[in-house]
């Protein structure tokens, strides 16, 4: 064993190798479902060993150890597995030459296979990316349910659910190629770009932002974009998490509360990130087709070139939500246009674009609209609308932060502030 390591060292290695020992044992032992719920159970015991015994010299080998007699007694406890008792015996004999071999046979593509895996079309959105925040990031059932806000015995039947799909569709324990891999890509930069959203702003919570979704689905970007560096929304993605993400700082108060983007303080925001973004979508831009996350970084990457919130060019961020609005049919982009507009020819011009979403049942109803309208007529001069709408929004949201914002709003505007 190591010299004891601190807590947080221990949970970011077991962060990082969880894929790489997940994709070794179910390389090995052929069944990706109970070799999820093996190192799962690795996890979770070193999790509990490593703060006060040390980090093992080989801590790779140490989880696949673990796993693998995980495995072996899952089989003998199965009365429909016991003929594989006796190779599942004898694999344990080579335990120790695991151990000692720093390589235990990890491939450096395993984690791009679990993602590829875990974000199936066959998954439901919640599915895949709780599989993936298992799989891939190596947070445990009662994190990610603490992370939705759900109890751990429903996130661990989301869970089971989701790999006995996997197990019927009878995916193999390799990376797609041609075809079937650009198929799925949409999934699994859609599963990325949502735990990304979730860890950037919580639906609900005490806080505002899952610092920890918000990295892991960064870290999940670099990935897909290192293993597809040709591909110009794979670059737009990246680009997106990291130009977006370089504002976590300046988003809140010391108390917690929510400082929306036109109050931020600037100097704050994470200028490597920003550079490196920004450095992405342009390459990304001026390499061929441009899809929505490169349109979307785009509109980011504006945002991170303005001094100051007063010295955006609302009218590029409105020409690009416009190209992007027919590219996709997302009335996100439609409330986010309306904005722009609003900047640009005024409140009411904002307004009237957002009388179409009311028809709309993504978002018809959602406090989003209601907070949008709510800023909207308030600096049209509409105070009594702006305060029934901000009341609107902090009714809907589960969000604390988000809610104390809206309801501070309209007490302020009560208060003829």
């Amino acid at each position: 064993m190591t010299e004891r390591g601190h807590g947080l060292d221990a949970r970011h290695l077991l962060r990082d190798l969880a894929p790489r020992v997940l994709g070794a044992v179910a390389r090995r032992h052929g069944d990706f479902a109970d070799a999820e719920d093996a190192v799962q159970e690795a996890l979770i015991a070193a999790s509990t060993q490593w703060p006060s015994a040390g980090i093992p010299t080989n801590p790779h080998g140490w989880l696949y150890h673990v796993a693998v007699r995980r495995l072996a007694d899952q089989r003998r406890s199965d009365d429909a597995r016991r003929k594989r008792e006796e190779a599942a015996s004898a694999e344990l004999h080579d335990d120790a030459a695991w151990l000692r071999d720093p390589d235990t046979g990890a491939d450096e593509d395993d984690s791009l296979v679990l993602l590829f895996m875990c974000c199936h079309p066959a998954l439901t959105s919640p599915s895949a990316i709780a599989l993936t925040l298992r799989a891939v990031g190596g947070l445990t059932t009662a994190e990610i349910a603490r992370a939705f806000l759900v109890p751990e015995a429903t996130m661990a039947q989301r869970i089971s659910r989701a790999k006995q799909q996997i197990r019927q569709s009878g995916v193999p324990f390799a990376l797609p190629e041609g075809d079937e891999r650009m198929g799925r890509l949409d999934a699994v930069m859609h599963v990325i770009y949502l735990v990304f959203n979730e860890g950037y702003t919580s639906s609900a919570g005490p806080g505002l932002a899952r610092t920890d979704l918000a990295e892991e689905a960064i870290r999940l970007a670099r990935l897909l974009r290192a293993q597809l560096p040709g591909d110009g929304e794979v670059a737009g993605l990246l680009a997106l998490l990291l130009l977006t993400h370089s504002r976590s700082a300046a988003r809140t108060g010391p108390a917690g509360e929510l400082i929306p983007l036109d109050e931020q303080d600037r100097a704050l925001w994470h200028r490597a990130s920003i550079d490196e973004g920004i450095a992405l979508v342009s390459g990304a831009l001026s390499s061929g087709e441009v899809g929505p996350y490169q349109l979307q970084a785009a509109i980011a990457a504006v945002h991170a070139e303005s001094p100051s919130a007063a010295e955006t060019d609302w009218r590029q961020v409105l020409a690009l939500y416009g190209v992007l609005e027919r590219m996709s049919d997302n009335p996100i982009v439609t409330l986010n246009r309306a904005v722009a507009a609003s900047m640009v020819h005024g409140p009411r011009a904002g307004l009237a674009l957002l009388d179409a979403l009311d028809a709309d049942p993504r978002i018809a109803g959602h406090y989003r609209l209601d907070a949008v309208r709510a800023h909207l007529h308030e600096r049209a001069g509409d105070r009594t609308d702006a305060i029934a709408r901000f009341r609107a929004a902090a009714e809907r949201t589960a969000s604390a932060p988000e809610r104390d914002y809206l309801l501070l709003k309209a007490a302020r505007l009560a208060d003829g502030e």
